[in-house]
């Protein structure tokens, strides 16, 4: 059983997206993945697959590595289209196979959400691999600061946020260990079959649970060692716009958005 997450895992190779303001694309992407909800047809999806394109060859992200996140979310993917496929009773019948219709309108939804919950993946993805936890972590604080006037504790929020994001690949290593020490006592957890192998992954949350424990109160312990309170935080890099290259990425999210427009309003 491979354990592939990116979550936590960022690349450190030195692009132009990599260099970018934290909350630039922080806000890109959300803009993105919003974008990509309204994906409905051929054009607008050809636009945002062309956008994400894009901004993984200026990462440098392997189509592989994406490739590797979509395989990891296949069963997600399937079961979301055999839900429209089989719900969907409307247009031309397909397919009849007793009680059991396949529509055209049932096809053509699954298709559609299949294609817009995959860009919406891979577009968050790449932002996990293209920025560090610690620097969304303090783009998310410095864009909810304002919330703080108002009693919401965001300093808090974003520690806890950083600490979880920090905590996956260590919880993934951690299962990787649990898994080969499981197969060396003679575990079947390949050739199980879906049903069995749930039941192989049962013995395996007891110990992952304790570990996830004992990281818990050794980080606790090492946060009281250094008397942290949650307020009143610095940062070691102080976040500036830069008007060359932040200015230039600016430019080109507002002309996929007036593209995706266009593509939606009148393709």
């Amino acid at each position: 059983m491979a354990l592939h997450i990116s979550l936590g895992q960022s690349t450190r190779d030195r692009t132009v997206v990599h260099a970018l303001d934290p909350r630039l694309k922080v806000v890109a992407t959300i803009g993105y993945m919003a974008s990509c909800l309204f994906v409905c047809d051929l054009p607008t999806a050809l636009t945002a697959t062309a956008a994400l394109g894009l901004a993984a060859a200026a990462a440098r992200t392997p189509l592989r590595r994406l490739g590797r996140q979509a395989r990891n979310l296949a069963v997600f993917l399937v079961v979301t289209s055999l839900i429209n496929l089989i719900a969907t009773q409307t247009g031309p019948v397909v397919l009849e196979a007793g009680p059991l219709q396949i529509h055209h309108d049932g096809i053509r939804l699954a298709a559609l959400y299949v294609v817009r919950f995959l860009l919406l993946l891979l577009g968050g993805s790449l932002l996990l691999q293209a920025t560090t936890p610690l620097a969304i972590t303090d783009a998310l604080g410095r864009l909810l600061s304002p919330l703080a006037r108002l009693g919401v504790p965001v300093d808090h929020a974003m520690v806890v946020l950083s600490v979880a994001l920090q905590f996956v690949p260590t919880l993934s290593r951690d299962a990787e260990t649990i898994v080969k020490a499981q197969k060396a006592r003679g575990a079947q957890l390949e050739k199980a079959g879906l049903l069995g192998y749930t039941r192989a992954c049962i013995p395996l949350v007891v110990p992952l649970f304790s570990g996830a424990l004992r990281h818990a109160e050794s980080l606790g312990c090492a946060m009281d060692a250094r008397c942290y309170t949650g307020s009143g935080r610095t940062h070691l890099h102080v976040m500036r716009l830069d008007p060359q290259k932040d200015g230039t990425a600016c430019a080109l999210c507002l002309l996929y958005a007036a593209a995706f427009l266009i593509a939606l309003l009148i393709l």
